[in-house]
């Protein structure tokens, strides 16, 4: 027999400096009104420099597990979705795991950039679906700062950090996470990357002198794939969850760009009010995007039990996904 996994509980984390658009205005040739027309980014979240991943990842997770009313020791495995861990080794899933106390649990890293939220939600899902694990904590947590070169306007504008958590476990009736999509396209790798600082190109004077370890995108390329990448997994995850357009009571997208979100929107014709966004104050926050919105609809009220939530989004890869959740 499959059990339902569902979503127990959620939680976010973010640094306390606000990084606005009249700070930046004073580092690069940008300014406020260019920003918000193009982008929707009003403000951004900053780490501390003796601040990493796992600092964020960590109050998510005790968050979430308070909401779910699930002990650390209780918790099976742990999955970080992540582009900027700790470090390359250990995974800084092992780092939570240490930290919150989860002494019983498994743990690993998972890389899918801005995706990552909806893999390690789909892996979750899998795992307490099967019965091998009964509750499994997933994080999203970036500090993308660190490799943002804040020299390059086109990047520089875009990004923020933060993290954002779910506990996934077991669920009754008709609630639980009803469908994924998910999906990868290789061959785009180069529109959205970080050169440097791997086996291809490891770190050296030159691969530094050359700001190959900050991420490069080519933004007209990105913003093409995005657009089509959310329409097609939305479209796809609702026939598979045997749902409607009309029954979404809210989407939680990828917090990347307001006119990729508006653009979404308007293809299933929902009104503003379904749709979460948390981009003018925290702008593109990576994986923990979708994971902190949603966290901020649960907690306002805004997302209530019972209601069918669809989060997508697009990242690094080129990845995507969607998932479909009945709170």
């Amino acid at each position: 027999m499959t059990i339902r996994a569902g979503i127990l509980g959620t939680g976010s984390a973010l640094p306390s400096r606000v990084l606005t658009n009249a700070d930046l205005e004073q580092m690069v040739d940008t300014n406020d009104e260019w920003i918000v027309t193009r982008t929707g980014i009003k403000e951004r979240r900053i780490a501390a420099p003796d601040e990493a991943t796992s600092d964020f990842a960590v109050p998510a997770s005790e968050r979430a597990m308070a909401m779910a009313g699930v002990r650390a020791e209780e918790i099976d495995l742990i999955l970080v979705a992540t582009v900027t861990p700790d470090t390359m080794f250990p995974s800084t899933a092992c780092v939570v795991q240490d930290r919150i106390g989860a002494t019983h649990a498994a743990a690993f890293d998972l890389s899918a950039a801005c995706s990552g939220y909806l893999y390690g939600l789909s892996v979750a899902s899998a795992f307490v679906a099967t019965g091998q694990y009964r509750y499994v904590l997933v994080i999203a947590a970036d500090v993308l700062s660190r490799i943002v070169d804040y020299t390059d306007r086109s990047t520089a504008v875009l990004f923020g950090d933060g993290a954002g958590a779910a506990v996934v476990g077991p669920v009754e009736g008709d609630r639980g996470l009803l469908a994924f999509d998910l999906g990868a396209d290789g061959s785009g790798g180069k529109f959205l990357h970080m050169p440097a600082g791997g086996s291809r190109m490891p770190a050296s004077y030159a691969s530094i002198d050359a700001h190959m370890h900050y991420l490069k995108m080519e933004g007209q390329e990105t913003f093409k794939f995005a657009v089509k990448a959310m329409a097609s997994s939305t479209e796809k995850v609702l026939e598979r969850a045997g749902l409607s357009r009309e029954e979404i009571d809210v989407l939680v997208p990828h917090q990347a760009n307001i006119r990729i979100i508006e653009a979404a929107r308007k293809r299933f014709g929902l009104d503003e009010d379904k749709v979460v966004l948390t981009i003018h104050k925290y702008g593109n926050s990576s994986a923990s995007s979708i994971a902190i919105a949603l966290d901020e609809a649960i907690r306002s009220g805004r997302a209530e039990p019972g209601h069918v939530v669809v989060l997508v989004g697009f990242g690094a890869g080129l990845t995507w996904g969607a998932a479909a959740v009945r709170l």
